[in-house]
């Protein structure tokens, strides 16, 4: 009798490992990605200074891509939408994140590889 209950708590937390490990995706979407740095568009097309706004974006947005798949998702979302965007200071975009005080671990450039980053 005790080996059958063992088999089932056993099989409990397994099922209950498998069921987080599967909600364990990226959280983060492109939209998200896009609304947050809605303030920085001056400063990234080179028509306007570094805004308190933008850098608050910059940081809630580095703090919301807290795991590599949501990094992932950022960093492509970020380029993808760059490419859409007419005028953008490539140079500015680069720079961004250190000129808020963040660091993150790839550089916001159209030949940047996102499937690389952790």
């Amino acid at each position: 009798m005790a080996s059958s209950i063992t088999l089932k708590l056993v099989s409990a937390i397994l099922v209950c490992i498998v069921m987080t490990a599967s909600h364990t995706e990226a959280a983060m979407t492109c939209g998200t990605v896009v609304s947050t740095l809605v303030p920085c568009l001056s400063y990234l097309r080179g028509m306007g200074s570094l805004t308190t706004m933008c850098c608050n974006g910059v940081r809630s947005l580095n703090n919301m891509a807290s795991t590599t798949p949501d990094r992932r998702i950022t960093c492509s979302c970020l380029k993808s939408t760059a490419s859409q965007i007419n005028n953008i200071n490539f140079d500015n975009a680069a720079a961004l994140p250190s000129e808020c005080g963040v660091n993150i671990p790839y550089e916001i450039s159209l030949s940047t590889d996102c499937s690389t980053v952790e």
